[in-house]
């Protein structure tokens, strides 16, 4: 890799109290004999700007880049569904590294602040980088680690074109509010990214681990098993988005929300788990000379979405509850907590696909079979949850469970802020007021109808034709 000037404003020193801004040259510990980079949410090689600024620093201090990935047997709701895509992924992202010269180790640790730190002091780190996240276990997984670290700790937010803590300081309101400083930042970072090209050091390799001996040892539900639909690791995402390109972009504006057309990108699970760059698809969809009205309305998902998504989970930490929701929809919501509801559901029932909508059985089947809910179905499965429990709170947690526990790009940013969209009115605006809903946008089947072919998706995943899937 040639030298290759680094965007400061993506990097942000950790500190056991805040995230201080780099101003200059970063810091190095005096004795360090190596930088350590502990791979997390970017889970790729190349288009990585968190391991390129690793290396771009190793390069200076001429030491050797060495990375550390630590993985927890338990992750919220994630089943084997998930820890199968994600190990996969890792291990063809170790295979790369080691085809580079870098050094990729792996670790199965319950506490991997504590992991991190023990390894960084055994090679003798003179710095560690890591990966932005604003979830609130892997925010707490870098504060306990800055506790004991001996080195200097970087945050490098390589998940968002325009970085989340530079963007905004503060929950941006809606969508309105964010998109103007998007695109007005937006031509400094859409840049391309350096080629990183094998290492001239003598590092030594270890042994590349066993994905299927790593999941024997995970302890998580195991009937939730993994799905053909999307196959793991940035090679494919990389095929998968020039078939999206060649294929179905010049359309996408006009059937993305027809959940029978299939021309969304479905790019949301490589995402997730960081197989490839947001960067990197807006540079590939930019380029690509296909509809204007598509690409316009493709880089508004991708980038304003995404990030509204992950400045929301950064700047509000009650994300994934009630008290997440803004004031206008609390107060509506707690206006109609007595209101009757027509039918009311158990967790089981949701998610066995038993309740009296077909439309709403086949949006939970097509996630359970497929790993993957169309994203207009999305909104409507959340909102009838919340028609049909108890609460709002009750329908937020329980909407949360089934996305993390079966949707591959769940347990992220995008998932919890649609779901608070849904229930709580995040980002939206008060609508008509009605019973249950309150004053928070209200959808139906025949709302439903007016968009795409109810009874065509319904025949493709009724629970009729439930085939070979987890529930009989």
């Amino acid at each position: 890799m040639k030298n290759y000037k680094i965007d400061s404003r993506r990097i942000r020193e950790i500190t056991t109290h805040a995230y201080l801004p780099v101003e200059e040259s970063l810091q190095f510990k005096t004795d360090g004999s190596c930088i350590v980079y502990w791979m997390s949410r970017e889970q790729r090689i190349q288009d990585n700007w968190a391991l390129l600024s690793a290396l771009d620093e190793s390069q200076k201090r001429n030491v050797n880049v060495i990375i550390a990935f630590t993985l927890v047997p338990q992750f919220l709701d994630a089943t084997i569904r998930q820890f199968d895509f994600m190990l996969k992924g890792i291990s063809e992202a170790q295979m790369t590294a080691h085809s580079l010269g870098i050094p990729f180790h792996f670790f199965l640790e319950k506490d991997p602040a504590k992991a991190i730190v023990s390894f960084a002091n055994s090679v003798n780190a003179g710095a560690v980088f890591t990966d932005f996240d604003p979830l609130k276990i892997k925010l707490k997984w870098k504060h306990e680690a800055a506790l004991s670290l001996r080195c200097p700790f970087y945050e490098v937010d390589a998940h968002n074109i325009i970085p989340a803590r530079f963007i905004s300081q503060k929950t941006e309101f809606a969508a309105y509010t964010l998109r103007p400083k998007v695109h007005r930042l937006l031509p400094e970072f859409m840049t391309a990214f350096p080629i990183i090209t094998p290492m001239k050091s003598k590092a030594t390799l270890p042994d590349v681990f066993d994905v299927q001996n790593i999941l024997k040892k995970v302890k998580v539900r195991k009937d939730v098993q993994p799905v053909s639909t999307f196959t793991p690791g940035t090679s494919a995402a990389l095929q998968h988005l020039d078939a999206f390109i060649k294929q179905k972009l010049d359309h996408y504006h006009v059937k993305r929300n027809d959940p029978n057309a299939g021309y969304v990108s479905d790019m949301s699970p490589w995402l997730h788990f960081g197989n490839i760059s947001a960067q990197t698809i807006a540079l590939q969809i930019q380029s690509s000379k296909k509809d204007k009205e598509s690409i316009d309305g493709y880089i508004e998902e991708l980038i304003v979405r995404k990030e509204l998504a992950d400045n929301y989970c950064l700047y509000t930490s009650d994300y994934d509850n009630f008290n997440g929701f803004h004031a206008w929809a609390q107060t509506s919501l707690n206006a109609h907590r007595s209101d009757e509801r027509s039918y009311l559901y158990s967790q089981q029932q949701f998610e066995h696909a038993n309740t009296h909508d077909p439309l709403w059985n086949a949006a939970q089947m097509e996630m359970i079979n497929t790993g993957k809910m169309h994203g207009y179905m999305r909104m409507y499965w959340a909102k009838k949850i919340l028609e049909w429990t108890h609460s709002p709170e009750e329908a937020q947690a329980i909407a949360i469970y089934l996305n993390d526990t079966y949707e591959l790009d769940g347990r992220d940013p995008n998932g919890y802020t649609g779901i608070a969209w849904s229930i709580g009115g995040v980002h939206d605006r008060a609508w008509f007021e009605r019973p249950v809903f309150g004053k928070i946008r209200y959808m139906n089947a025949n709302g439903c109808k007016s968009k795409f072919d109810v009874k065509k998706y319904i025949s493709i995943h009724s629970t009729e034709n439930k085939g070979d899937s987890l529930f009989p």
